[in-house]
């Protein structure tokens, strides 16, 4: 049976509030959850220590203060970090903690984790989430969700804080796998929208009033309602950066190799945000793989 959580006995730990990190922390707070914080740049932090928030030197720190303790940081040798370094989650858990790692990363780091921890009698889950800045400020991330099923469902009512679309897809790792078949999607999807504009554009036709025609039709989706107007409107600002996508899509090609897998159109993708990236572009948001195909093909929207 699962533990039950609530705002009054449980103590929330949080790791990572950056762009994404700092909303879905402040929807736990809001539930009436106390919270211990951590970041690297503390200044990121700061709108969750003026709500109330407690601040913390370490991971380690954090989880010492916490019952659940979540992540959402960028790389994976972040990740290891995070948990398993000097000043790492690990080092500070008590025995019937829940870890939660919310970071895109590789299926068998959260499952060396979940192994360090269990002899601990630590819960760790990996949870990585698909929606982007505005999905998590909005509260509807998506969330696939790897780890034991009793430790899933003590911390449901904080996922369903975060997220809407919450599934429990198996065990430690599991949410991971998840979040490639998402990316390898949204990388192929990427190029469509982008490929769509361009073609929209050379035809002469008015891209808005195209958008409003295969927005509603076979080709809907969240890229083509969430970006395209952004690429239209010149707006390349980051709800999820070009190099954590190229980092995304690197573990998914490494996964893919290991079970002998081709994918050529993922391939593909991702040489296209390499290039994006060596033109300088890699802290800009997913969008702006057009301006790397704008370059080629000699065109720029306006």
């Amino acid at each position: 049976m699962a533990t039950t959580i609530d705002p009054k006995s449980t103590k929330i730990g949080w790791v990572g509030t950056g762009v994404m990190g700092r909303w879905m922390c402040q929807h736990i707070m809001d539930l009436g959850y106390s919270a211990t914080i951590y970041n690297r740049t503390q200044a990121k932090a700061q709108p969750l220590l003026d709500d109330g928030a407690s601040w913390a030197d370490s991971p380690s720190e954090v989880a010492a203060a916490s019952d659940v303790i979540f992540s959402i940081v960028g790389f994976p040798p972040d990740v290891r970090e995070v948990y398993l370094g000097d000043n790492g989650i690990l080092k500070g858990t008590k025995s019937g903690s829940i870890i939660v790692d919310m970071t895109t990363t590789e299926p068998s780091l959260a499952q060396e984790i979940y192994e360090a921890a269990n002899p601990q009698g630590v819960s760790s889950i990996d949870a990585p989430v698909s929606g982007g800045d505005v999905g998590a400020r909005e509260a509807r991330l998506s969330i696939m969700v790897g780890g034991d099923g009793d430790a899933v469902e003590t911390v449901m009512p904080l996922f369903e804080a975060m997220g809407k679309n919450i599934v429990h897809q198996g065990g430690a790792g599991a949410g991971q796998h998840t979040k490639m078949c998402n990316q390898i999607t949204i990388a192929g999807t990427m190029a469509g929208v982008c490929e769509a504009l361009l073609y929209g554009y050379k035809a002469g036709l008015d891209l808005e009033t195209m958008l409003s025609s295969i927005s509603g039709g076979a080709a809907a989706c969240w890229s083509l309602d969430n970006l395209a107007p952004r690429i239209l409107q010149r707006n390349f600002d980051p709800g999820f950066f070009v190099e954590h996508f190229i980092k995304d899509m690197g573990i998914a090609l490494d996964e893919a190799k290991k079970m002998n897998l081709s994918l050529p159109g993922l391939a593909l993708v991702h040489q296209l945000y390499l290039a994006v990236q060596a033109q300088g572009h890699g802290r800009l948001g997913t969008q702006a793989l057009m301006l790397a195909l704008e370059q080629m093909s000699s065109t720029e929207l306006s």
